[in-house]
């Protein structure tokens, strides 16, 4: 097990992951975000700066960049993905983070949107999770406009 940062400890409860748990994690959400196309560079961006922030180690990134995410078995890669919280599950987290990831351009079509719900479908996320996931993304999106609203950040 390798230790995660301050952050991950912080924001989900874990403190150590396997190098396979966040090489893994990582190439689901590639083949989330990019199904049956390229990732977006705006979404290969996101997902290097998350798990550098989440902790893993450069030579876990590294393996993103050559990743054939369109023969990607996500059930298969989830099974491996590993943390010292037994209880933790991976399957809502992906699913999360698979929906930042798809929206970091500022849209989530019908068509992503559709891409996102069968991933999580096939890792095991009900249809009231997702939805769940996808208001708590809305709101915490909303609380961040308004905190950079107050503080002078965004101006009109």
């Amino acid at each position: 097990m390798l230790k995660v940062s301050e952050h991950t400890r912080a924001e989900y409860g874990i403190a150590a992951a396997t190098a396979t748990a966040m090489l893994h994690y990582g190439f689901v959400l590639l083949a989330i975000a990019g199904g049956d196309e390229e990732v977006g560079n705006a979404q290969l961006d996101w997902l290097i700066k998350h798990q550098r922030r989440f902790g893993a180690p450069d030579e876990v990134i590294d393996q993103y960049l050559d990743f054939d995410h369109r023969s990607a078995d996500i059930v298969s890669l989830v099974r491996d993905i590993a943390t010292d919280v037994p209880t933790w599950a991976a399957a809502p987290h992906l699913i999360y983070h698979a929906i930042q990831m798809c929206t970091v351009d500022g849209t989530y079509d019908i068509g992503v949107q559709r891409k996102v719900t069968r991933a999580a479908r096939r890792l095991g996320v009900t249809d009231d999770i997702i939805l769940t996931i996808q208001t708590l993304i809305d709101m915490e999106k909303a609380a961040a406009k308004m905190r950079r609203a107050l503080f002078g950040v965004d101006t009109l």
